[in-house]
C-alpha cells in the first residue's frame, strides 16, 4: 500500500450535517448544540458570541469531570447531555494479536502500532451539562480489538452524533452503537473486519435525515465501503463499494442549493454521494497521501477544500454541482504547502486557515486562493493533533500541551491569548450554550463566563 508505512492514525477525524438537512429531533435549540465531528455543519465553527477567552485553574472552569481510560473522540452536546466515548485497556490475552499486514509480499507491523493484544472495554457516557455530573455509562464493546492502533491514538477515536434523540458511537471494526437518551442500547452495527496497517479507526459517524451514514474503508481498498443505516433500526437503507485505501478522514455533507452532496475524501478519490441513496455523483483524483483530514465548504456552499499533509502536502478546492469524472476546470485552485497530518484546516467567513502539526498557519482566500499570510506562528514550541474551532471573530488551536491559542480571524496573524487545561489534549474542543468542551488526557472541562 502506498504510504502505508508511515501513516499514522487520524485522532482527529471529522464531520458533519448542517442542521437544517439534518432534521433532528428534540426541543433544544440550534446554537446550544454541538451534536457531532465538528459541530453542527461539519465546519468547526460556531455562531456563538462573548463566550470567555481567558481561562486557567481558579478562572473560567465552570467544572471539572474525571474520565475512565483513553478517547481522542470529541465530546458531542445536546440540550442539556454531554456525550462523550472511551476505551479502557486491561491485560494481555494469550494468543491474542492483531491482524496480519503485508508489506512488499512480506507480512509487516508498524514499529508504532499497539493494543490488540490485550482485552479493551469500549464505554460511551453521558454527563450534564451544566455540572459535569456523569448520568449514565454503558459498555459498548469488551474483547481483544481486530487490529492495533497508533501508540498515541485511542480507540476511540470516533467522535460520536447525536440528533437528540439517540447518540451513535462508532469503533470501527469493533462496531456502532445507538442508544436512546436514557442509555437503553436500540441497536448496533457490525461493519465487519477493517484492517487499518495498525492505526485504528478515526472517521466519524454522520447524521442525515432518517440516515447514520458511516464510511468504512479499509487498508487494501478491496472490501472499504460507504453504508447508510436507518437511524431507528439500524437497517441497512443502502451499501456502495468505494476501492478506497483505508482513511480517517470524516465526510462532510453541503447542500449546494440544488442538492446535497455526501463529500469523502480518500487516497485514491474523492468521492461525492447522494446521501440519500449512496448514488455517486461525480470523483475527482484523490489527495494521493494519507486522508485524514477533514473536508471544509466555502460559506456560498459551492465550493469545497480538501486537503492532506503526508507524503504530499495538498490542498486544493473543489466545485460543487457537477457529474462524472471531474474535469481540470472543475478545480477553483491548489496550494502546496502548510497543510496538515492530522489536524483539519477551518473555513471561517472569507478565509481558509490551514495549520501544520506544529502549528504554522497558513491563510488563504477561500475562493481564490490567495495567500493572505504563511508562517503565522503560536509563541512556543508546540504540536497540535486536536483540529481548530471558531467563533466570534476568533480561532482556538489547542495543542497536546493542553495550551489552547486563541487567534484573531482575518488575513493578519495575531495570536491574542494563550491558555491551558493543565493537561495534555488530543481531542477537538466542542462550542456549546456559552461553553466550551475541552477533552483533556484524564478530565472533561467545561469552560464558561460567570452564570453560565
Amino acid at each position: 500500500m502506498k504510504s502505508s508505512a508511515k501513516i499514522f492514525l487520524a485522532l482527529s477525524a471529522f464531520l458533519l450535517t448542517a442542521l437544517a438537512l439534518s432534521a433532528p429531533g428534540g426541543s433544544a435549540a440550534a446554537d446550544s448544540n454541538w451534536p457531532q465531528w465538528r459541530g453542527p455543519e461539519g465546519s468547526g465553527v460556531s455562531a456563538e458570541r462573548n463566550l470567555p477567552v481567558e481561562w486557567g485553574e481558579a478562572k473560567n472552569v465552570r467544572w471539572k469531570t474525571p474520565l475512565p481510560g483513553k478517547g481522542h473522540s470529541s465530546p458531542v452536546v445536546w440540550g442539556k447531555r454531554v456525550f462523550v466515548t472511551t476505551a479502557i485497556e486491561g491485560a494481555v490475552v494469550p494468543g491474542a494479536k492483531a491482524a496480519t499486514h503485508v508489506m512488499g509480499g512480506q507480512e509487516w507491523k508498524h514499529p508504532d502500532s499497539l493494543g490488540a493484544d490485550r482485552k479493551h472495554t469500549f464505554k460511551v457516557i453521558a454527563l450534564d451539562r451544566d455540572t459535569g455530573k456523569v448520568i449514565w455509562e454503558q459498555t459498548a464493546w469488551e474483547g481483544t480489538p481486530y487490529d492495533d492502533r497508533h501508540r498515541k491514538s485511542s480507540y476511540a477515536a470516533a467522535t460520536p452524533a447525536t440528533d437528540g434523540r439517540m447518540v451513535y458511537a462508532y469503533f470501527g471494526s469493533e462496531g456502532l452503537y445507538a442508544y436512546d437518551m436514557s442509555g437503553k442500547l436500540a441497536w448496533k452495527f457490525m461493519p465487519g473486519k477493517l484492517g487499518t496497517v495498525g492505526m485504528g479507526n478515526g472517521t466519524s459517524p454522520v447524521l442525515y435525515q432518517n440516515i447514520v451514514i458511516v464510511q468504512a474503508d479499509e487498508e487494501e481498498g478491496k472490501n472499504s465501503f460507504i453504508v447508510g443505516l436507518d437511524k431507528k433500526t439500524g437497517k441497512e437503507l443502502w451499501r456502495t463499494p468505494r476501492k478506497v485505501q483505508v482513511s480517517w478522514a470524516t465526510p462532510l455533507l453541503v447542500n449546494t442549493g440544488k442538492r446535497v452532496e455526501l463529500i469523502a475524501s480518500g487516497t485514491e478519490s474523492v468521492i461525492s454521494y447522494d446521501p440519500l441513496t449512496g448514488k455517486e455523483h461525480w470523483r475527482s483524483k484523490g489527495v494521493e497521501s494519507n486522508a485524514i483530514p477533514s473536508p471544509v465548504a466555502t460559506a456560498g456552499r459551492d465550493m469545497v477544500v480538501v486537503s492532506a499533509g503526508y507524503p504530499a502536502k495538498v490542498a486544493y478546492a473543489i466545485r460543487l454541482g457537477a457529474s462524472g469524472e471531474l474535469k481540470d476546470s472543475d478545480i477553483a485552485w491548489r496550494y502546496a504547502k502548510g497543510t496538515a497530518y492530522v489536524p483539519s484546516p477551518i473555513l471561517y467567513g472569507d478565509y481558509l486557515y490551514l495549520l501544520t502539526d506544529k502549528g504554522v498557519m497558513t491563510c488563504l482566500d477561500a475562493r481564490t486562493g490567495e495567500v493572505k499570510y504563511e508562517g503565522g506562528r503560536v509563541p512556543v514550541p508546540a504540536t497540535f493533533t486536536a483540529s481548530p474551532v471558531a467563533f466570534d471573530g476568533k480561532i482556538l488551536l489547542t495543542s497536546e500541551d493542553g495550551d489552547t491559542f486563541v487567534v484573531k480571524a482575518g488575513p493578519k496573524h495575531e495570536v491574542l491569548r494563550t491558555n491551558s487545561v493543565g493537561e495534555p489534549v488530543y481531542a477537538s474542543p466542542a462550542v456549546a450554550d456559552g461553553k466550551i468542551f475541552i477533552r483533556g488526557e484524564k478530565h472533561l472541562y467545561a469552560i464558561g463566563a460567570a452564570g453560565k
